[in-house]
């Protein structure tokens, strides 16, 4: 039976403008990083206790260890608590981010990273 969700893989062109991405603007930490024959894997998450982290993978990488691989990137949706001051924070340190709006399921905006790969954020 699963019990939930271990990791995310993110394939990006650039794991260190990733890194720098997810930790200064989005403030998650990176749980782990390593090179294991030739492959540089860096685990990161919201926090250092979080159940469910993302690993940023080198596209080019494995695209060619594994062609058939579909490298885009999930539509993902992040959780969190007051959503206003998040936003502003985000704009503040120049992300991209769409209009905060009122949804059935709570207030939302979508965020982009330095790839111009889509998020979107509830407030919960």
């Amino acid at each position: 039976m699963i019990k939930q969700i271990g990791q995310v893989m993110i394939y990006v062109n650039d794991q260190d403008a990733a890194v720098k991405f997810w930790t200064e603007k989005i403030g998650f930490v990176v749980v782990d990083e390593r090179e294991e024959e030739g492959i540089r894997t860096i685990e990161i998450a919201p926090t250092k206790e979080a159940q469910t982290t993302f690993v940023l993978h080198n596209k080019e990488i494995i695209a060619k260890m594994q062609p058939e691989l579909n490298l885009g990137t999930p539509s993902i949706m992040f959780y969190a608590d007051h959503i206003e001051d998040l936003y502003q924070d985000f704009q503040e340190k120049g992300v991209i981010v769409g209009d905060l709006i009122m949804m059935p399921m709570g207030r939302v905006f979508n965020f982009a990273d330095h790839e111009d790969n889509y998020f979107a954020l509830v407030e919960k």
